[in-house]
């Protein structure tokens, strides 16, 4: 999807024929847009569901979510913490492993902790189903399918206009400088802060030999708005950046455009490698010509002069 985004990018830059003005303005078009569907997926998505000793108490006890589940049913086990294999029992409530369910047979049956019943205290392989959430998880994904599409189209626009608004000997340069601070500032601080955000909403950490490992399970919901709240605030300052860029290149066009002399460069006066010469034998060959030179100037006083040599 984001392949696509960025060719659907550049295939409009061509065919609208953008300016440096109007690849900015795209640019944050795009952004506004994908930072909308993000706002999306704070309502999207699926509880962590009922998990015995975690998000749910154990039978007539007190819920201590903050530390290992502990129940009278599995006081004589000695559960393994490193890694867990979580089993559905069949009182609905998802139980880290089969030692956490009480089970004492390889068959998942005799679960003390699932039910006093012999005949109910099973258990099964795997997380309990949460209604809804199978729906839930094929929207999520056409979703953002789209929005990464949506926000890759405005690579190609950000490089355009940098390129038309730097000089032409600077331009290898300018591209270094925004590789350069891709990878510092996009690829660096940003997992980082989502690596925290993420850790935060941990539920349950494996332990081994009494030091915490990884995290087991997560707050799905309390996952989901602050790695989603990190993004638009994120994307939220690219819209911000773009448009402190189109403000002052709007106000200051002409400086951007113009050489250290003062005067515009053939770069920037022509699209294509025609000269001079061969674009005055356009105009007198077809007088739309000049019309069309004269619009892609985008500079009122240049274009009244070459209008009047034309």
């Amino acid at each position: 999807c984001a392949c696509l985004g960025i060719f659907l990018g550049g295939l409009l830059v061509k065919k609208l024929n953008l300016s440096a003005l109007g690849a900015v303005r795209m640019a944050m078009l795009v952004n506004l847009v994908s930072t909308a569907c993000y706002i999306s997926f704070l309502f999207l998505g699926c509880d962590t569901g009922p998990v015995a000793g975690v998000t749910v108490a154990y039978s007539n006890e007190t819920l201590r979510s903050w530390q290992q589940p502990e129940s009278a049913c599995i006081s004589n086990c000695n559960c393994y913490t490193a890694s867990v294999s979580p089993v559905c029992g069949s009182n609905g409530i998802t139980y880290m492993s089969a030692c956490f369910a009480g089970c004492t047979k390889p068959n998942l049956s005799s679960c003390a902790c699932v039910s006093s019943s012999s005949e109910d205290a099973v258990a099964l392989p795997g997380k309990c189903p949460s209604p809804g959430c199978q729906q839930a998880f094929l929207t999520f994904l056409c979703i953002i399918c789209v929005c990464s599409m949506i926000g890759a189209m405005a690579q190609t626009p950000s490089v355009i206009f940098l390129l038309r608004t730097v000089s032409p000997e600077l331009k290898s340069y300018a591209l270094g400088v925004l590789f350069l601070l891709l990878r510092l500032i996009g690829f660096i601080p940003p997992p980082l802060i989502f690596g925290m955000g993420i850790d935060s909403t941990c539920l349950f950490w494996s332990s081994v030999c009494g030091e915490k490992g990884a995290c087991m399970l997560y707050d799905n919901v309390a996952y989901r708005h602050l790695y989603v709240s990190i993004a638009i605030v994120l994307k939220s300052s690219a819209f911000v950046l773009y448009a402190t860029t189109w403000q002052c290149l709007r106000k200051n066009y002409r400086r951007y455009i113009k050489n250290s002399d003062g005067y515009l460069t053939p770069t920037e006066l022509f699209a294509s490698n025609v000269t001079l010469d061969n674009l005055g034998k356009e105009i007198t060959q077809n007088p739309a010509n000049r019309t069309k030179f004269i619009y892609n100037l985008e500079d009122q006083e240049t274009s009244e002069n070459m209008e009047s040599v034309l």
